[in-house]
């Protein structure tokens, strides 16, 4: 982008390394697998980096831990979905039944959904 007197804007300083943007984490179909990553502070946070399991919240009002057979839609990217990639919204084929994602898989240590 250029000024109106045709000069260049430049950047004040480069950015932080608490500035930085982080790796991007994909949550994908399979074996469980966790990882724990330091957070400003010093604090330990858990992320998920693949499982096969999911918190189910029923009609009935009480959680269910079961297994997820497939992805079958993401509302943001169909490409994700054929990848058994695990993000928020995405529509899962478990043993219960089709469930909706309610919680960011990548930021926490579980999958949690609700029954369609």
């Amino acid at each position: 982008m250029r000024k109106i007197s045709g000069g260049k804007y430049r950047k004040a300083r480069k950015k932080k390394l608490s500035e930085l943007k982080g790796k991007e984490r994909v949550v994908k179909l399979g074996k469980e697998k966790k990882k724990k990553i330091m957070t400003r502070g010093g604090k330990l946070k858990t992320v998920l980096l693949s499982t096969n399991k999911v918190n189910l919240f029923l009609h009935n009002k009480e959680y269910k831990v079961v297994e997820i057979k497939s992805v079958l839609e993401t509302p943001s990217n169909k490409f994700l979905a054929r990848s058994n990639v695990l993000i928020k919204g995405a529509i899962i084929e478990t043993a219960a039944g089709k469930a909706k994602i309610t919680n960011r898989p990548g930021q926490e240590g579980s999958v949690q959904a609700i029954l369609i």
